[in-house]
């Protein structure tokens, strides 16, 4: 059918993953697009197969119903553009049947939407104190733990942006007589942004590279303290959660450290738009629920946040 027809089974699986690793989302999205797919492929049925998608969605939480709407709908609105881009008059209905097809697929997964807003938590400074002087010792484990949350609380990072930092991406930056230290960051849809961070976080962070060298700052610690490679997001949930618990707020999310960081900054006289552009926000409405302009490298929400 001119290349027109609507692949099956293994094919258009392969075809939603290519999709899927070229589009401009966070690899931990993408990680959860494949694996819900990869479930459904595992049931013997092709992604074009809208009674059988429908089926298998009711099987699964309302999350991963979220993730396969979302993956479904990434690789059909592609496989739509494309036939789209074929279309002749000699193979219009062919096209336009391949269209309503890939949009019967869009329609055959239903997820709901949540009602109202998670509850999140903002850390007084009292509390950030607590939850970094919670993390006791001098061990290894120890110190990528307090490590961690520092970036999370003193720099206002991402999950998926703090496991992948490196220590190649803290920098120096001299501003008149003194040298600000900050992290060139790559956040949401392969954006970059500095971040500049305390003297405090940056000799922590300094000391944490002698024990463990180059490569990943945030590293997996075995049971000998030996340090490994690299810590997943899933790990570093763990620790936040961990000390969390530690400080009454057991459902403690990264995320909430993160807002802790622009809520502090913002309360301190950091201006809404500077949070804006530290946190690699693309709207100054995103960051006023939470609570940039040119980056000022004097006065940062790290300075206000004691570790």
């Amino acid at each position: 059918m001119n290349g027109l027809a609507v692949s099956s089974g293994s094919d258009s699986f392969h075809q939603a993953l290519a999709i899927i690793d070229a589009a401009n989302l966070a690899d931990s999205t993408k990680v959860k697009y494949r694996r819900v797919l990869e479930c459904y492929l595992a049931e013997g049925h092709p992604l074009t197969d809208s009674a059988q998608l429908a089926r298998f969605a009711t099987t699964l939480s309302n999350s991963r119903r979220s993730q396969l709407k979302a993956a479904v709908r990434l690789w059909s609105e592609a496989m739509i553009t494309q036939a789209k881009s074929m279309a002749t008059p000699d193979n219009i209905d062919t096209v336009n049947a391949t269209i309503y097809r890939f949009q019967a697929l869009q329609t055959a997964v239903t997820a709901k939407t949540s009602q109202g807003e998670k509850a999140h938590t903002w850390l007084s400074q009292a509390e950030v104190s607590a939850l970094m002087s919670a993390v006791t010792g001098g061990s290894n484990r120890d110190w990528r733990d307090r490590v961690s949350l520092a970036l999370l609380v003193g720099a206002g990072l991402r999950r998926a942006e703090a496991v992948e930092m490196e220590f190649i991406h803290v920098r120096q930056q001299p501003i008149r007589k003194k040298v600000r230290f900050v992290l060139e960051v790559r956040g949401k849809g392969a954006k970059d942004r500095v971040v500049p961070i305390s003297d405090e976080l940056a000799r922590m962070l300094e000391t944490w590279r002698s024990k463990c060298g180059s490569g990943r700052i945030l590293r997996s610690v075995r049971k000998n303290d030996a340090i490994g490679e690299s810590l997943s997001d899933i790990g570093l949930f763990g620790i936040v959660r961990q000390y969390g618990g530690l400080i009454g707020h057991p459902g403690l999310d990264p995320h909430d450290l993160r807002r802790t960081y622009a809520q502090i900054g913002y309360e301190n006289g950091v201006p809404l738009t500077q949070m804006s552009r530290l946190l690699g926000h693309s709207s100054v409405a995103t960051t006023q629920r939470y609570l940039n302009l040119d980056l000022n490298l004097e006065t940062t929400a790290s300075d206000f946040v004691r570790l």
